[in-house]
């Protein structure tokens, strides 16, 4: 019986077998099965030696792929275990996944704890174990097998994880003498593993349960071409220096006590930029006619009942009792919001209606996953809520992408993807009101000419939705900005509105948030920027800095004359000498150094220096604070001064 195999050029390869990935490569040329790495069909990797059915659509998976670094990095996760079993033949091995631009492993110890000159050894064994050239070969066991197998090794984890698995047979994979279970894909040989580089060790939980073995996790990376790798060396350097955590430190923006776990506390400084986010969406929600509303921290549990939260999200809730009930501190504002909708008697006349909230919410994080601002226990969202009908859906999509747009714009976020996720298997609501919410999402970003990637079966249970990650200015992606369609808790709430035709109707919710949390996105945006803020976002706009006592008084008046034109301005008085009071406002990432000698006291105009670096000399007071106070107002990201005249 003939086999035959459809290839991405449409052209066709028959066999008298099911052949392998590998196979089909062979027929094709010796260049290409040197350089096959694994196959790809219908979207999903497989391995090189898995046998294909007639009729199978296959890519073949190169060297050159863009999938060429997954299948790399899995096998690089098999060498570094390798690597660490034969430096420490007593540590017993767990799990080593891929994960995005890398993988790790966790390895189980009873005494012996990884040092920072442990990583440079396994780095080293794992280059001796690639030039072995060792190939990979893969088993199919039974079950039990493998169990007897792993048990003499004494591997207790991968025991565990067998008796777990649901199925009769499992793949092992062995490199030399080495062995390690797993399902692959994995490379054809270990010299295919052209450059690696062992990264960090931090703490694990077996299962990820703290009450199970603390297990020893290694992280590293792996890639076939050097010059990428040292790329990504670069960019983790570039990214230890913007870590929001360090400069937040450095210019003071925020600190953590645990006295309040995970709850940041923003400084002043800190504040001011936080505020003027607040202020610049206020502004938008003006112009995109949303209304402003407050709503209460905490609620009977009763509420959560109802919305579902307390049968899906309870672990992740703060509860307390008041007056014999239990309440709960809202760690989401979509039920506040349906019950303040449903306070009042509402017309089609009136939908949409938006809502936004900048409301506090706690969700309980667990301390091992939180991570400076990125992932803490209070936040407060942009969030808004919009309560329409069916026909309006597309409209206010369209609507939101415009607002979306115009904020990520002033930012300076232009680089981002939008996903467009469809209903899952397990969802609530009928077909065809679906079919509607997918058509109207789908089509209002086709109107607005937006691309996207469509994730299906990825939609809340409730609902589509579109996501939208950004990339900062490293090419890192984060999922920011969102809109999802619910039917759910309309129902729930039973939520009303007045039709044209005078009946009672079900209204469609929209969620939607830009920024997201305002802590996560200022710690992205710190990241992003490296700390140098566009001047209306600065905690301190204008430094004054003065080079003797002889211009005190003139410095002081100029700071009067900058504070009553509505600036954020320090003068910098100390005893200090000029050179250092520069470095010291440059480190702060100050906007504009204002530098006062004799010439500017005499001519009573000032002399900027910029945090680039760019010096302005003499230049009006008055033509400055023009010049500044236009920057704020329209919100530049750049200054104007900073171009070339």
């Amino acid at each position: 019986m003939a086999v035959r195999i459809l290839l991405p050029d449409n052209s066709e390869k028959t066999f008298d077998h099911e052949p392998s990935v590998l196979e089909v490569a062979e027929s094709i040329g010796p260049r290409l099965a040197k350089d096959t790495l694994a196959g790809k069909v219908d979207g999903e990797i497989i391995d090189f030696r898995q046998n294909l059915k007639d009729g199978t659509k296959l890519e073949i998976i190169t060297t050159k792929s863009p999938e060429a670094n997954e299948v790399i990095r899995h096998s690089a996760a098999h060498v570094m275990a390798q690597a660490v079993q034969e430096l420490w033949p007593d540590i017993q091995v767990t799990i080593g996944p891929v994960i995005e631009n890398g993988f790790y492993y966790d390895f189980y110890s009873n005494d012996y704890h990884f040092k920072p000159e442990d990583l440079e050894a396994i780095e080293k064994k794992m280059a001796e174990i690639v030039n072995r050239k060792l190939d990979l070969k893969k088993e199919v066991w039974p079950k039990a097998k493998a169990i007897e197998f792993f048990k003499n090794l004494k591997e207790d984890f991968k025991v565990q994880i067998i008796e777990d698995l649901d199925q009769e047979e499992v793949s092992v994979y062995f490199q030399g003498d080495w062995v390690d279970l797993c399902r692959g894909p994995h490379v054809q040989n270990t010299s295919q593993i052209k450059s690696h580089k062992v990264l960090s060790v931090a703490g694990a939980y077996w299962r990820g349960d703290e009450s199970r073995e603390q297990l020893q996790r290694i992280y590293a990376t792996a890639f076939y071409d050097k010059k990428d790798l040292k790329k990504y060396l670069h960019q983790l350097e570039e990214a230890k220096k913007r870590d929001h955590r360090k400069l937040g430190k450095e210019l003071n923006l925020f600190h953590f006590s645990q006295l309040s776990p995970g709850m940041p506390f923003f400084t002043a400084a800190g504040s001011v930029i936080y505020n003027e986010l607040v202020k610049y969406l206020q502004e938008l929600y003006l112009k995109y006619d949303y209304q402003e509303v407050i709503t209460p921290q905490l609620f009977d549990t009763e509420l959560f009942v109802t919305s579902g939260h307390i049968g899906n999200y309870k672990e992740n809730m703060y509860f307390s009792n008041v007056d014999e009930r239990e309440f709960s501190f809202k760690p989401m504002n979509c039920p506040g919001h349906c019950v303040l909708y449903g306070m009042e008697h509402h017309s089609y006349k009136e939908l949409p209606y938006r809502m936004a909230d900048f409301g506090r919410l706690h969700r309980y994080e667990r301390s091992g996953v939180m991570h400076g601002l990125n992932r803490v226990r209070t936040f407060c969202q942009d969030d808004g809520h919009i309560f329409c009908t069916e026909e309006q859906l597309q409209a206010e999509l369209v609507s939101f992408m415009n607002l979306l747009e115009e904020v990520y714009h002033k930012l300076g976020l232009t680089d981002y993807k939008i996903y467009l996720s469809t209903r899952p298997e397990k969802r609530e609501g009928s077909d065809a009101i679906w079919d509607q919410a997918e058509k109207a999402l789908e089509e209002g970003l086709k109107q607005m000419g937006h691309s996207y990637i469509l994730q299906e079966g990825e939609g809340a249970f409730y609902g589509p939705k579109i996501e939208v990650n950004v990339y900062d200015v490293l090419g890192r992606p984060w999922q920011l900005g969102t809109i999802q369609c619910d039917f759910v808790l309309p129902e729930k709430f039973q939520l009303k509105y007045v039709g044209e035709d005078n009946q009672e109707h079900r209204p469609v919710m929209l969620h939607r948030a830009i920024l997201g949390s305002f802590e996560r996105f200022i710690g992205v945006y710190i990241e992003h920027t490296a700390g140098k803020f566009p001047a209306w976002l600065a905690p301190v706009q204008v430094q004054i800095l003065n080079v003797t006592d002889a211009q005190k008084a003139y410095c002081e008046e100029l700071e009067s004359k900058l504070k009553n034109s509505g600036l954020r301005v320090h003068f910098d008085q100390r005893n200090e000498k000029l050179g250092y009071k520069i470095r010291e406002a440059t480190l702060k990432k100050v906007p504009y150094m204002m530098i006062i000698g004799d010439q500017e006291l005499d001519a009573k105009n000032v002399s900027l220096r910029l945090r680039n670096g760019k010096n302005v000399n003499a230049i009006a007071l008055d033509e400055f604070i023009a010049s500044i106070k236009n920057e704020v107002r329209d919100r530049q990201l750049n200054s104007p001064y900073e171009k070339d005249n």
